[in-house]
This record gives C-alpha cells, sequence and structure tokens, in this order.
C-alpha cells in the first residue's frame, strides 16, 4: 500500500495557475477522477494534494476543493499541503486562518523558481517559525545549490518538521551526483527534516532512464535520512514526463526489492501516516 504525499491536481475551469502559461506541457487539467482510476490500481490507499502555486487570492479556494474531494465517499483524500506567502507581514492573520482550516496538514511555498534569497529574509524566516507547536508542516521545494539556504532556515526553526521535495531536485539527466549529494548530506544532519522521494523520474532523460540513473541519487537519499525519515509522493502528473504514475510506482517497488519489509512499509505509508494522520 502506497500513501501518496505529492499530488497536484489542476482544475482550470474552477483555478487560475499563472505558470502554467509557459508550462505547456502540463497545461492541461489533471482531475481527482483521473489521478482515481490510476491510484487504485498500484495500490494507493491515501493521498495529500499538494498545491500547484494558484493566483495568489485563490490559495483559500484551493483549499476549499481540496476539502470537497475529502467528503467524498470512500475518498483517499487526507488532506492539503496549503501555499502561503510567509515574505508577506500579513502571514500570522493568514496562518491563524490556517489552523481553523482541519483540511490544512501543512505548506509549502515554492522556492526552486524564486530568488535564492527569499528564504532568507527575517519576515520570511520568522513567519516559518511560527508554525512551532502548531504540527503544520513545511514542505521545501528548492534546486540542489539552494540547499544551502534551506538548511540555514531549517537551523533557524529547530521545531518545526520540514520536508525536502524531490530528493532536492538533482539533476538526474546529467547525472550530477555533486554538489547535491553532498549539500544533502548536510542538510540531512538536521533531525526535523524529512526526505521526500518523489517523482524522480521526471528529472531523467524523458526518453531514455533507466534504473541505473535513477539508484545512485535514490540511495543516497535514503543513506543520509534513513528509513525512518522518507516519505513516498508520486508527484502526478509531473511524473508523467519521465512515464508517468505507473511507471514511478514499479520504479520505487524496484529500488526498495531488498528493503526489509518494516522499513519499505516506513518510506512507502507509515511515516506519512505518523506525521500527518
Amino acid at each position: 500500500m502506497l500513501y501518496d504525499t505529492h499530488l497536484h491536481l489542476i482544475y482550470p475551469d474552477k483555478l487560475r495557475y499563472p505558470w502554467l502559461d509557459s508550462f505547456e506541457v502540463l497545461n492541461k487539467p489533471s482531475t481527482f477522477d483521473t489521478y482515481l482510476t490510476r491510484a487504485h490500481r498500484v495500490g494507493i490507499t491515501g493521498c495529500l494534494h499538494m498545491e500547484v502555486d494558484v493566483a495568489e487570492d485563490q490559495i483559500k479556494e484551493e483549499t476549499a476543493l481540496v476539502a470537497d474531494l475529502m467528503a467524498l465517499p470512500q475518498s483517499p483524500m487526507r488532506g492539503a499541503i496549503s501555499a502561503c506567502r510567509p515574505e508577506d507581514p500579513n502571514f500570522p492573520e493568514f496562518l491563524d486562518w490556517a489552523q481553523s482550516v482541519p483540511t490544512i496538514k501543512g505548506f509549502r511555498r515554492v522556492l526552486h523558481v524564486m530568488p535564492d534569497g527569499l528564504s532568507q529574509t527575517d519576515t520570511f524566516r520568522n513567519n516559518i517559525k511560527r508554525l512551532t507547536g502548531t504540527g503544520l508542516t513545511f514542505d521545501l521545494c528548492v534546486l540542489p545549490h539552494q540547499l544551502v539556504w534551506a538548511s540555514q532556515l531549517i537551523d533557524h526553526c529547530p521545531e518545526v518538521t520540514f520536508i525536502l521535495n524531490h530528493c532536492g531536485v538533482p539533476d538526474v539527466k546529467a547525472r550530477e551526483i555533486e554538489p547535491w549529494g553532498s549539500s544533502l548530506s548536510e542538510l540531512a544532519k538536521r533531525p526535523n527534516v524529512l526526505a521526500k522521494i518523489s517523482g524522480l523520474i521526471a528529472y531523467g532523460d524523458p526518453d531514455n532512464w533507466s534504473l541505473d540513473d535513477l539508484r545512485p541519487f535514490f540511495e543516497h537519499t535514503v543513506s543520509a535520512f534513513g528509513h525512518s525519515r522518507l516519505v513516498w509522493g508520486s508527484d502526478s502528473p509531473v511524473c508523467n514526463l519521465g512515464g508517468g504514475l505507473e511507471t514511478w510506482v514499479s520504479a520505487t517497488h524496484a529500488l526498495t526489492n531488498t528493503w526489509q519489509a518494516a522499513d519499505k512499509a516506513a518510506f512507502l505509508h507509515d511515516n506519512a501516516k505518523e506525521l500527518w494522520g
């Protein structure tokens, strides 16, 4: 069984996604119904919706959409990782609202497309520190050269739980282990951060990647964090860039086929259930 901690849903008829105007391959509907058909076939029994960087004035509307999907009969949707703007001085009011919404399990601010210094401002850091004691997590989506900035943010907020998305977005296609590997190992020394192994196939050669291309990045992440600090995610529909949900699930099982049963269960569902319920 799998707990998908990184599902994106795209509803252009309901929400606006400005960034998709320049990302044609993903600029189309990706609905819950379509996902469920495929998810049931591969053993996904729970999922979290990951924000899709909707227009800022529709962040609350995206959360409401997820709440509606959670309310469907036998829905595997377990909650939302909401978009947020920690650089905004009004973030404390937004956090007050979010704490009253049981749908929200955590937050993400996409950083890999933003200036490197955004997460280093006092406003951003101190607003993320406000998550201390709330039970709400913060997902980090950063590029390899930004891992050092992520580490500094984590150090500023030692009692906040962070989840590093996509293993820190390594360049699988170019097979560049360094400096990504060293930066990842350094970040993993912080006990309040987990790694999300999600959608690695999207970072390989779309026409010619193999398990041998994924394995060094997969295994280094596991070695750096240990089985108790890993969660799994599909990164659907972005994973379609590397072969799709079924292909990523198959690759995941192949890369973990020698693991102890308890370690595999921790990675594929137990750690996520413990963290987010």
